[in-house]
């Protein structure tokens, strides 16, 4: 029976227009309009109780800085502003621990590279015949000591076991890449330490303006 019912035609419902005595009211609105504008509706009222529910459950002690930072003005939520918060004194202050802190980090990167260079014996070091090897465990180890013995000296890069190949390349690659960050530490502390001087030039020049 469903099946005949939906052989036959019907006529396919068609949604009425706007009556010509209200075309002053614009287009009427259709059900597919209605059902956005429902979702829409339904969204902010889902929003608005979860923001009362939040608001309920808050912990009087709370506080975050915004609340002093931040204001409302006509409606409308800005964000303070930090311009003056802090005296030249107090920035000059700051400035000088973070160029502290880069520099800490530079001769970190420093002693690491170090570290690293006398491990591998790279080519910035000096010249050695002596190559520094990893082994997996003590099996590893005496294998490769009695490779050196059959042979009378170190055995070749090539015969040795893949695991070790690929921790002295990955040694290498973050050899090169501390390199890198060591020149870019390096730039960005000599920029710091550039800034800084001028502004206490400039600091320097405006107090003794003042007291003449």
């Amino acid at each position: 029976m469903s099946s005949l019912r939906n052989a036959v035609h019907r006529r396919a419902h068609k949604e009425r227009a706007q009556p010509k005595e209200r075309k002053r009211f614009g287009l009427l609105e259709k059900h597919k309009d209605y059902v956005v504008r429902a979702k829409a509706f339904h969204k902010k009222e889902d929003y608005l109780q979860k923001l009362k529910e939040k608001a309920a459950f808050r912990n009087p002690d709370e506080f975050y800085f915004k609340m002093i930072n931040s204001k409302t003005v006509d409606g409308v939520h800005k964000q303070g502003s930090d311009s003056n918060r802090y005296t030249e004194e107090e920035l000059l202050l700051m400035k000088s621990q973070d160029i502290g802190y880069i520099l800490q980090k530079l001769q970190s990167e420093k002693k690491k590279i170090e570290r690293l260079t006398a491990t591998l014996h790279s080519l910035d070091s000096q010249p050695s015949n002596k190559h520094v090897y990893y082994a997996e465990d003590r099996e590893d180890a005496k294998r490769i000591l009695s490779e050196t013995k059959n042979v009378g000296g170190l055995p070749a890069f090539e015969d040795l076991p893949e695991s070790i190949k690929r921790k002295t390349a990955t040694s290498y690659r973050e050899l090169e890449a501390r390199r890198n960050r060591v020149q870019e530490l390096e730039k960005v502390y000599n920029e710091m330490a550039l800034k800084q001087e001028l502004q206490i030039e400039v600091f320097w020049q405006c107090n003794c303006a003042s007291e003449f």
